[in-house]
C-alpha cells in the first residue's frame, strides 16, 4: 500500500471469534496504524492481548470510545453495532460493521473489494461487510456475470460451526467426546441458540442456520439472496439458498448452480474466466482429485474453485464447488480489505 497519513483504528468485538483474526491479520497487514483501541462488551474488558508485541488492554465499548478514531471496525453482534455504530459516525468515524444490522440498508454500501469496491464510495459514514456465506459465494459469481451473464443461481451450503461463534466450536468438541464415549449429547446452542429446540451438531447435519421467516427459508437463505443480489447490482436475478450446518470448525463450502445468458460455453470458458478473478483461486483437476475443502482452505485468504462441470441437461448450466474460510475472507479480512480502500482511494 502506498504512503498515507497513519489512522486511528478501533476493533469492537474484539475478543469474538472474527475479533481476534481482525487484530492476528492487522498485525500482517501494512495498514497505517497509529493507535488501535480494543473494545468489547463489558463481561470481556478488562482483557489484555497482544498486538504487535505491544500489550493492549481490551476496553469496554461506549460512545466517547469512538473520539480520535478514523475507522471502527465492528464484530460485536447486531444490538451493539444498531447501539454504537452511529455514536461512532457522530464522532467522525467511519464505520465497517461485521453485522446483519445495516446490510440491507438503502444508504449503506454492501461491499466486497473484489466485486464492487466502488460503492464504498458512497458512504455516509458506515459501510457493511456482508454474510460469510455470500461473500464467496459473489466473488465468484462476478466474473461469470462480467463475462457470460447471469439468468439463475441455486446454492446450497455445508457450513462450518464457528459461523454460530466460538461456544458452538465448544459445543462440537464436547458433542463429538460424547458421542465417542456413548455418551447422551447435550445440545444447548445449535442450530439457533434463542429457539426452542436445539440438536446436536456432532455427526449431524442441521438444514437451519438462524431463524426461519414466514416464506419458509430462513434468514441465513434470505440474506445469501438478499445481499448477493445488493452486492451484483442484480436486484431482478432469481437466487435460492439452502444453508446447512455441519460439523466441522471452519470454512464454509457451497454447491453452486448458475444459468448464463451466453451460449455454447463450456467448461474451459469458464475456468479462464475464474483463473483471471481478483481473490479467487482456481483449484480443479479431476484427474488428480484437485478440489478445495474446508480443511485447505483454512487460514487462507483467498475464496478458492473447483469442481466446473456443465450441466447434462441445460446448455446454459454450470456447477460450481465453491470454498472459504468463513473468518477470514468471510469476516475479517474482507473488513480489513474495506478499510485498506477506504484509505487508498481518499474515501475516509
Amino acid at each position: 500500500m502506498a504512503e498515507h497519513n497513519p489512522v486511528n483504528v478501533a476493533v469492537v468485538g474484539a475478543t469474538g471469534a472474527v475479533g481476534e483474526k481482525i487484530i492476528k491479520i492487522l498485525e500482517k497487514k501494512d495498514l497505517p496504524i497509529k493507535e488501535l483501541k480494543l473494545l468489547s462488551s463489558e463481561r470481556s474488558a478488562g482483557k489484555k492481548v497482544t498486538f504487535n508485541n505491544q500489550e493492549l488492554m481490551v476496553e469496554e465499548a461506549q460512545p466517547e470510545s469512538f473520539s480520535n478514531i478514523d475507522i471502527a471496525l465492528f464484530s460485536a453482534g447486531g444490538s451493539i453495532s444498531k447501539q454504537l455504530a452511529p455514536e461512532a459516525v457522530k464522532r467522525g468515524a467511519v464505520v465497517v460493521d461485521n453485522t446483519s444490522a445495516y446490510r440491507m440498508a438503502d444508504d449503506v454500501p454492501l461491499v466486497v473489494p473484489e466485486v464492487n469496491e466502488a460503492d464504498i464510495k458512497s458512504h455516509n459514514g458506515i459501510i457493511a461487510n456482508p454474510n460469510c456465506s455470500t461473500i464467496q459465494m459473489v466473488a465468484v459469481l462476478k466474473p461469470i456475470q462480467e463475462a457470460f451473464g447471469l439468468s439463475r443461481v441455486i446454492v446450497s451450503t455445508y457450513q462450518a460451526v464457528s459461523g454460530a461463534g466460538n461456544h458452538a466450536n465448544e459445543e462440537l468438541r464436547t458433542q463429538t467426546a460424547q458421542f465417542l464415549n456413548n455418551e447422551e449429547m447435550t445440545a444447548e446452542l445449535l442450530p439457533v441458540k434463542g429457539d426452542e429446540r436445539h440438536y446436536p451438531i456432532a455427526f449431524n447435519a442441521l438444514p437451519q442456520i438462524d431463524v426461519f421467516q414466514e416464506n419458509g427459508y430462513t434468514f441465513e437463505e434470505m440474506k445469501m439472496i438478499n445481499e448477493s443480489k445488493k452486492i451484483l447490482h442484480a436486484q431482478d436475478l432469481p437466487v435460492s439458498a439452502t444453508c446447512v450446518r455441519l460439523p466441522f470448525f471452519t470454512s464454509h463450502a457451497e454447491s453452486v448452480y448458475v444459468d448464463v445468458e451466453k451460449d455454447g460455453l463450456n467448461v474451459e470458458d469458464v475456468w479462464s474466466v475464474l483463473n483471471r478473478a481478483d481473490g479467487v483461486t482456481l483449484q480443479d483437476d479431476p484427474a488428480t482429485q484437485t478440489y478445495p475443502t474446508p480443511l485447505s482452505a483454512t487460514n487462507k485468504e483467498d475464496v478458492f474453485v473447483g469442481r466446473v462441470r456443465k450441466d447434462l441437461d441445460s446448455d446454459k448450466g454450470f456447477h460450481l464447488w465453491v470454498v472459504s474460510d468463513n473468518l477470514i475472507k468471510g469476516a475479517a479480512w474482507n473488513t480489513i480489505q474495506i478499510a485498506e480502500r477506504l484509505i487508498a482511494n481518499k474515501w475516509l
